[in-house]
């Protein structure tokens, strides 16, 4: 019979064993799937034995980690019983909330703190015997497989991301993060055994053909090309064929700066030596013991034993000792075509880059020893009209097989994971995962530690007691407070919210921390990845309209930035505005309007100048409205950002007020004045908080910090430290 040509494969490829309907993938085939435009998945796919392969065999092969399969294998998760997801409509996803409690319709199906299995990968052997799995099976033309510890995509309606591998071919270099991108992507990577010798050409068109295939499919959704080395070539090369189509490239170390690179120079060295002298060669240059030994450092610090660390470091030393013994199964002349490959690759995106305009995300290391990373990275962000670079300052040229490497959370808080045309801050918007939470601990482990903040809440009795039993269990929920000095209440709040109630606080922020250029920045998240990953959005009507629609937990300051960069002598004063401006919105979606406050930037910093000083000196006034012309949100107010020095810190105080329920107030949608009563009485209860912090913060002991060091440090550094009886 007639065979359907598989989604993800080439005429060419499928033309070269006409009249076969099955995959040969290892010792494990997988019946072909077909699938037309705009439809799902029309076949189901059968797992079924090689012959002569024995049973064990086949469920040693089947539980592999690493164990690969067609691009749909998804199917065969659905044969086994993963629980199917509702296909309801959009409106009605978007508007309710998950009934297990606080899944929001935007998060499309993912829980904050989910798991997104970074640390699973403990060391190189994993990727090393998979690697060995395929050049003992290998063979056959390329093609494009799909790990199976990357699983189904949690996230509904996921994109395709093509992992393009590097010259090596293998399609191995995201073992680390194939659950982190599995999870939200539908993954799929290229492989190009070693005995292959497909044309650069051809393997642009295999590209291009799942691309297209995609794109007929789902117009309206972006693709997510990962390039690796000599694949962000490929990448490229995709991209400047196809500018019609909604690309999204993340390219890593591309190659594109082969013609200066160490490696072209060490290659002519080798060249009268044999393949594995050169391979051998080139692999201890890209060797990154600089990376091992301070991922074992880092361990240790951590809290892990020194000999844990030690064994993963040897570990890998070790599994790249024994990779180098596959050297002997090489076909010849394997380095000539893989040297003529990628000049090809490199000799064409270069050509072609002008062409370019998908947005691309430029991963660099600025310790490849292999190619000139890092300045080609500055090269490549003058050419291509929306680059985003990252750097990684002590990573080598193997960034993907690296720890402290994640690049989920990076794509996330670029702002490029999206489900159309355009970034959605809300309906796009995908939650923390643990490993994000991890590295906002370390961001904010020195803020925490100062300001070790006491967290209080009002029971719907009007008890007061500590921590957040108070807050409502369900959304929209509409938090409205005071801002402190530069806003540092923003990150012990929102990460206690996420700590204890896995909830994500949306917080609405002036667009000034929303830059619409790319910018370029080095490893570790800063405060705008920090607002990224959290979910903050610009403060317009629009943003507030649709996050309480979703049923929402928004942050909201209606003082702004007058609160946040006040005067001498204004702290834990009030600036809001007159107009009411959010209760009408909170009572058109039935929102829980919780007023909370905040004390303790006193005990934190003291003030040197404001606004207030520069208005008084010379041409102080004429500085000061020029730079606030374009930054403020309400004319009646200046913005400027004051100069302070630490002090000994204090502590933060927060309480949370009793939730003001807007179900059924139609009058404040109606009636001007009872939206008017309503707005003072919130703004009334916030400063009734405030007062009573400041009041009760004078009976805590552990007010200052060095009694609160010492607490730790007798009963433990993750101990909560007591404050006041409220």
């Amino acid at each position: 019979r007639v065979a359907r040509r598989p989604l993800g494969t080439t005429p060419w490829l499928h033309s070269r064993s006409p009249g076969l309907d099955k995959i040969q993938l290892c010792p494990l085939r997988i019946g072909c799937m077909s699938r037309t435009h705009g439809s799902c998945l029309s076949r189901r796919s059968l797992l079924k034995p090689w012959p002569g392969c024995s049973k064990e065999s086949l469920a040693a092969m089947a539980t592999l980690s690493l164990s690969l399969a067609h691009p749909q294998v998804r199917a065969l998760w659905r044969q086994a019983g993963r629980p199917q997801r509702s296909r309801g409509s959009s409106s009605r996803r978007f508007r309710h909330a998950h009934a297990a409690g606080r899944v929001q319709a935007s998060y499309r199906g993912l829980e904050p703190l989910y798991d997104d299995g970074y640390g699973t990968v403990k060391d190189l052997g994993h990727y090393y015997r998979a690697i060995g799995e395929l050049v003992e099976h290998d063979g056959g033309p390329p093609r494009w497989l799909c790990p199976v510890d990357a699983g189904e995509p949690a996230v509904e309606d996921a994109p395709v991301m093509l992992y393009l591998p590097g010259i090596d071919g293998m399609g191995m270099g995201l073992c680390m993060h194939h659950k982190a991108l599995g999870t939200i992507f539908e993954l799929r990577c290229m492989h190009i055994p070693l005995r292959d010798r497909t044309p650069f050409e051809e393997l642009v068109t295999m590209v291009e053909d799942v691309v297209r295939a995609e794109h007929s499919a789902s117009p309206t959704k972006p693709i997510y090309i990962l390039g690796n080395s000599f694949g962000g070539c490929i990448a490229l090369a995709v991209a400047a064929r196809n500018p019609g189509t909604d690309l999204v490239l993340v390219l890593v170390n591309p190659a594109t700066s082969f013609e200066r690179s160490r490696i072209k120079t060490l290659l002519s060295v080798f060249s009268p030596l044999s393949d594995r002298a050169c391979i051998a060669a080139a692999a201890l240059l890209n060797y990154n013991i600089h990376n091992e030994v301070n991922m074992a450092l880092s361990m240790m610090k951590s809290g892990r034993h020194p000999f844990e660390a030690l064994s993963r470091l040897t570990s890998n030393m070790s599994s790249s000792l024994k990779h180098s013994k596959m050297l002997d199964k090489l076909p010849k002349d394997t380095l000539k075509w893989k040297i003529k490959l990628i000049k090809q690759a490199a000799s064409y995106a270069n050509s072609h880059i002008q062409s370019v305009t998908a947005e691309v995300l430029l991963l660099t290391s600025c310790a490849d020893r292999l190619l000139p990373s890092k300045s080609e990275a500055n090269r490549l962000q003058k050419k291509l009209p929306k680059c985003r670079v990252f750097f990684f300052e002590k990573h080598g040229h193997s960034l993907l097989l690296e720890h402290g490497v994640h690049v989920s959370s990076i794509i996330k808080c670029s702002s490029l994971y999206r489900h159309s045309r355009r970034y959605h801050r809300v309906h796009d918007y995908i939650p923390p995962s643990a490993t994000d939470m991890k590295e906002a601990d370390k961001i904010s482990r020195g803020t925490m530690l100062k300001t070790c903040p006491a967290m209080y809440s009002t029971m719907e009795d009007g008890a007061v007691v500590r921590g957040l039993a108070g807050l409502p269990e369900e959304g929209p929920v509409l938090l409205v407070g005071n801002h402190m000095l530069m806003g540092t209440e923003i990150i012990p709040l929102g990460a206690e919210l996420m700590r204890r109630r896995k909830v994500v606080v949306r917080g609405v922020a002036h667009p000034l921390l929303f830059p619409r250029k790319a910018r370029t920045r080095s490893q570790g998240h800063d405060l705008f990845d920090f607002l990224n990953l959290w979910g903050g959005v610009p403060m317009t009507y629009r943003c507030m309209y649709e996050l309480l629609a979703a049923g929402e937990f928004v942050l909201l300051y209606p003082g702004g930035y007058r609160e946040a960069l006040h005067c001498k002598g204004e702290e834990h004063r009030l600036f809001w505005p007159d107009q009411a401006e959010f209760v009408r919105m909170a009572a058109q979606f039935d929102a829980t309007i919780v007023p909370f406050g905040v004390v303790g930037e006193d005990d934190l910093v003291n003030l040197l100048w404001t606004f207030d000083d520069i208005r008084s000196v010379p041409f102080g006034r004429k500085l000061l409205r020029g730079y606030s012309n374009h930054l403020k949100l309400r004319d009646t107010q200046e913005v400027i950002f004051p100069g302070a020095v630490p002090k000994i810190p204090g502590r933060f105080y927060y309480r949370f007020g009793k939730p003001i329920p807007t179900r059924g107030r139609q009058d404040v949608l109606t009636d001007r004045r009872a939206a008017t009563e309503l707005y003072f009485d919130v703004k009334s209860e916030v400063e009734e908080i405030i007062a009573y912090l400041l009041e009760k913060r004078e009976e805590d002991r552990y007010r200052s910090i060095l009694p609160r060091l010492l607490h730790r440090a007798v009963r433990g550094s993750k101990t909560e430290v007591p404050a006041f009886n409220p």
